[in-house]
């Protein structure tokens, strides 16, 4: 791990280097706007920091839409607009180890706002019939938090106020226009989780089958739902056991279960097996982890998806 690093640094140290040496990219020409630079590290994190401050400041995401979440690791050029924003953003955990080592390198302070400091941690966790897998720690004293923090949109609430908050401090001379962006999107928030809520309250059944990986811990334990799936948020394997997949087509036929739900950006394969196999009908439940191109282009964001679950979690409720 340390090795690795100090190559991916060097080459970093190399290319800035570089890029100020030649007629190329400049590193102040990320700054060149006069604006509050952010930078978000991938869908989430970006889309609650470009909402909290609209028209003050440029917010950019590091991961490219339509990229996979858990595998990204940061390129040269993410690097040197980590070392040139004003403001960074990122969820934590284990996908995002890399982050430490980058700050830790910095040679000049910015702020930094970690979502997994924001909000109360749930530790990971292998339901009956899941797929568990071994990780491997640097630090076996450490306790493993589940880190898709923003999928309750209490959680979101509550990261929206700590950025509010932080483009405040950074940038003061804007302060009127975060307290505003921030007041805003939080209200459009309340009235996503009271949305969700009316549809748990009037729901016939508490159970929701997931034939893929779960990054929604925190949103179930919100609304206080029952889950089975296939393996925890962030497995590397996507390849079911028949056990597994016998589990959940048991479970789909014993309690009836109307819906069975993938994620964004997933292969679909296990969840269309077990629809074949019970006549459950598939639907996407979007974990805002990462978007496609064609809606990153578009503008949607976490609100637009949400309450799209609204209306698939209606219908997998009843």
């Amino acid at each position: 791990m340390i090795r690795r690093w100090m190559a991916i640094l060097l080459s970093v140290s190399l290319c800035i280097g570089m890029l100020t040496g030649c007629m190329g990219l400049q590193p102040e020409e990320e700054k060149d706007t006069g604006r509050m630079q952010i930078v978000a590290t991938d869908f989430a994190p970006y889309d609650f920091a470009r909402h909290a401050a609209s028209g003050a400041a440029d917010v950019t995401m590091l991961l490219a839409p339509g990229e996979e979440a858990h595998s990204y690791e940061p390129t040269p050029r993410d690097m040197l607009k980590i070392q040139n924003c004003d403001v960074f953003v990122y969820t934590g955990g284990e996908s995002e180890e890399w982050v430490s080592d980058i700050l830790d390198d910095l040679d000049q302070q910015i702020t930094v706002v970690r979502l997994m400091d924001c909000v109360e941690l749930y530790e990971e966790e292998a339901v009956e019939g899941m797929e568990a897998e071994e990780h491997e720690h640097e630090h076996d004293e450490e306790e493993e938090y589940d880190e898709h923090v923003w999928t309750a949109p209490a959680n979101a609430i509550k990261i929206t106020k700590a950025l509010g908050k932080a483009f405040e401090k950074a940038d003061p001379k804007h302060k009127a226009v975060y307290q505003e962006n921030t007041e805003s999107y939080t209200e459009q928030l309340r009235e996503l989780d009271q949305a969700f809520w009316d549809v748990v309250d009037h729901a016939k059944r508490k159970t929701l089958i997931f034939g893929d990986r779960f990054p929604l811990r925190y949103f179930v334990e919100e609304y206080g739902l029952t889950y089975y799936a296939a393996f925890p948020g962030c497995a590397s394997d996507t390849e079911p056991s028949a056990k597994t997949v016998a589990f959940l087509i048991d479970k789909v036929k014993e309690e009836k279960i109307p819906v069975v739900f993938h994620t964004e950006l997933s292969n679909q394969q296990m969840t269309d097996t077990i629809c074949e196999d019970t006549g459950a009908v598939k639907r996407e439940f979007h974990a805002c982890h990462n978007i496609t191109k064609e809606q990153f282009e578009q503008g949607l964001g976490y609100l637009d998806f949400m309450w799209e679950n609204v209306e698939v979690l209606k219908e997998a409720l009843n």
